[in-house]
């Protein structure tokens, strides 16, 4: 019995056309938008990874999917060796995921038309590491208070109250209530709630969703004297840069500028930063550079645990998924290790001599 030869479909189709390829890229692209929007992945993370892969693809010269772990060496190594490793990460998380698309979904396509078999070009060799986090240590209780202190009594004197007010109030609060700047700036007047529960609270909208998922909303209540800050400015302040209290969308913290309707355009979050770095180089210069606007939110967590709030409580207040993230914003005092072993030490006696 003589044995068949057997031929590969695939070399007697020829190469295919410089227009076929194209169109299957595009193809592939375009499913790979519509598969992430359908996980809820908001525009702005699904445009990040398209700049990362038109960025490699540029660079490359050729469909992604042909590939291999030499030419990821090439570009990690080379065209991003002195990228920051948090861009390095990124972009090697990108490819990872884009080739985990097409072997989920066009795997077997690609293979019929060009002969190639996607395989993601990262691997344990060359995939760069995960960057740890910044360990934002936060100004102690005093140093905070020096600089809270100095930048109250300089309102008394500015040029511009509003203005100087404004960017206080936003910075207190957000060492208040551990708000992110950027939400905190969506707030709009209507957001404020006085009346909810036993402090009132703000609805923070725009919440940092997880995994790029989008705003997650969730209820501030206004503690730690969050109310008086707000109640201050709501009544002594907000007037001074406009009366439309019922307008839609009217911002809590609103810019100088107006819009074309005539209300005003929202406090930025440049502004804010700016604001203050010029505090904190007024009274606080040991920290000229390293307070910024998120170091304050580090500083509320840090003040609430302190004080004896719960780290669940916290993390519920800072709107983290995971109480992981939040250990990472609770600093606390050098001797707060020896203080608690000491506490741990006299309720071990106590109980030892309850048991004679």
């Amino acid at each position: 019995m003589a044995l068949a030869v057997v031929r590969d479909l695939h070399a007697l189709k020829g190469p295919p056309s410089e227009s076929q390829v194209a169109d299957l890229e595009t193809d592939v692209v375009a499913g790979f938008v519509l598969a992430r929007a359908a996980a809820g992945i908001t525009d702005r993370t699904i445009e990040g990874n398209l700049t990362d892969l038109e960025q490699i693809r540029a660079w490359f010269g050729a469909p992604i999917w042909a590939m291999q772990p030499k030419d990821a060496d090439r570009f990690f190594g080379t065209v991003l060796r002195h990228a920051a490793a948090t861009t390095r990460y990124g972009k090697a998380s990108t490819l990872s995921l884009f080739f985990a698309y097409l072997e989920l979904r066009h795997r077997a396509e690609i293979y019929a038309l060009t002969g190639v078999v996607p395989q993601c070009p990262i691997d344990e060799m060359n995939r760069p590491r995960n960057p740890q986090c910044l360990i934002r240590i936060p100004p102690s209780e005093q140093e905070m208070q020096t600089l809270l202190t100095g930048w109250r009594e300089d309102l008394a004197s500015c040029r511009k109250y509003a203005t100087a007010a404004r960017n206080f109030a936003v910075c207190r609060l957000m060492t208040q209530v551990g708000s992110r700047v950027k939400e905190t700036l969506q707030l709009d007047v209507c957001d404020v709630r006085w009346d909810l529960g036993r402090f009132g609270k703000v609805l923070l909208r725009f919440g940092k969703g997880s995994r790029g998922r989008g705003p997650k909303q969730r209820l501030v209540p206004l503690i730690n004297g969050a109310r008086g800050t707000l109640e201050w400015f709501v009544e002594d302040v907000w007037g001074q840069f406009g009366d439309d209290w019922d307008r839609l969308g009217a911002p809590l913290f609103p810019s100088e500028r107006k819009s074309s309707d005539g209300g005003c355009f929202r406090l930025t979050a440049e502004q804010v930063r700016v604001a203050l770095a010029e505090a904190v180089v007024r009274h606080l210069p040991a920290w000229q550079g390293r307070l910024t606007p998120h170091v304050l939110r580090h500083y509320c967590a840090s003040q609430l645990y302190l004080s004896g709030m719960d780290l669940w409580a916290i993390q519920e207040l800072l709107g983290h998924t995971w109480a992981l993230t939040t250990m990472r914003y609770v600093h606390v005092a050098r001797t707060h290790i020896e203080e608690s072993w000491l506490r741990g030490q006299e309720r071990a006696a106590r109980r030892l001599e309850g048991a004679r």
